[in-house]
């Protein structure tokens, strides 16, 4: 028996069990990613052992603007979600509740939306809120914190570039579509004696074009951290030629630039720019320079679809769980982490004050310059 429930009678019995039982909230913010699910999934079944209901709020934080968007998640409808990909309670990242516009540009949220995010909380019961979201997102879940909402964080995001955390679910699922992309594209590169260039995602940390560029046999790896010289590139392609390399696959991260050169942006709608287009630059100057027939081919959201790895599935249920077992401690403020392969947590202040950045002398890095991959530096 339930030690906080009285022995007067079960009409009393359930009526104390309705009125103790807690809630807590969840909602996914930013870009999607595989093991989004898998982390909800973990939410709605640790919750459930602690008899707790959990609140889904649509549509990332504007979920939380009245009128309320929300669903009950319970075992029923969360049952055989952890291997989709995407989200079942949607996500957007734009809206009233952006904290972050770029590398170290942030915004505070209005005062006004954050009350009106706090009273759909009040009224609907809800004890703490679970925030699943990257850096941007997180931002936003301190600023709530800091105004006294009880927040628990958890890390999401494709570039693995949250600090705090050595992994965060999504990267390995987006590391895997960029090697299964180079494996097929080496195949036709070769028929062809051509320089592929394949860019992906990654806006200030290249940890998808080096993992991904390594898994998958890539030849020259371009990342944002490691500025670059287009003639040095060139070389590389030229000394493989020379070796008798029938061709030549070429990885570069998005936010990737040459030397003395910005990232590559270009207009999406008014006032509005994203990171791209740095790979046709790539291949113009590879082409212009060496005379190879040069192809792009850009996987953008690609690498964010489908189903999770085996990695992302397990990674995203124990995130989840214990995401429950901070609220259940009431360890508001809180972000989780894996270090040491253990799941852990840290402040949601000390995850969002820098990114996590591939060091260019790290050990990936020189394994990489060991097997005669290229930086073009």
């Amino acid at each position: 028996m339930n030690a906080g429930l009285r022995r007067d009678g079960p009409k009393n019995r359930v009526a104390d069990f309705f009125m103790e039982k807690k809630r807590i909230g969840v909602l996914t913010s930013g870009g999607d990613c595989p093991g989004l699910n898998a982390v909800l999934r973990g939410i709605v079944r640790a919750a459930a052992t602690l008899n707790w209901e959990v609140v889904g709020f649509l549509d990332g934080f504007e979920g939380l603007l009245p009128p309320a968007r929300y669903l009950i998640l319970d075992r029923r409808n969360t049952a055989g979600i952890g291997h989709l990909g995407g989200t079942i309670l949607g996500t957007t990242n734009k809206g009233h509740f952006t904290a972050k516009a770029g590398r170290g540009e942030v915004r505070k949220v209005r005062t006004e939306i954050i009350e009106r995010a706090r009273g759909v909380l009040k009224n609907l019961r809800v004890d703490a809120l679970i925030a699943i979201g990257g850096d941007g997102s997180l931002t936003t879940a301190q600023q709530m914190h800091e105004s006294g909402i009880p927040v628990i964080g958890v890390p999401k995001t494709i570039d693995n570039d949250i600090d705090a955390t050595v992994l965060s679910f999504g990267f390995d699922s987006a590391v895997a579509c960029v090697a299964e992309s180079l494996d097929r594209l080496h195949t036709t590169a070769t028929s062809h004696k051509r320089v592929m260039v394949v860019e992906v995602m990654g806006r200030h940390a290249g940890w998808i074009a080096l993992h991904g560029g390594l898994a998958g046999g890539a030849d020259i790896i371009l990342i944002p951290e490691i500025p670059f010289d287009h003639e040095k590139v060139a070389a590389a392609v030229r000394r493989r030629e020379r070796e008798g390399c029938r061709s030549t696959l070429i990885v570069v991260a998005e936010g990737a630039r040459a030397l003395r050169s910005r990232a590559t942006i270009h207009a999406t709608g008014p006032g509005e720019f994203r990171l791209g287009g740095i790979g046709e630059i790539v291949a113009r100057e590879v082409n212009r320079r060496t005379g190879k027939e040069t192809r792009v081919c850009v996987l953008g959201h690609l690498q964010r679809g489908g189903a999770p790895t085996t990695v992302d599935r397990i990674l995203g249920m124990r995130f989840g769980v214990h995401a429950v077992q901070l609220a259940q401690e009431q360890q508001f403020g809180r972000m989780v982490s894996l270090q040491n392969h253990q799941v852990t947590d840290v402040p949601i202040a000390a995850a969002v004050n820098r990114l996590r950045l591939v060091a260019p002398d790290s050990q990936m890095v020189q394994t990489a310059r060991a097997v005669e991959i290229s930086f073009g530096d």
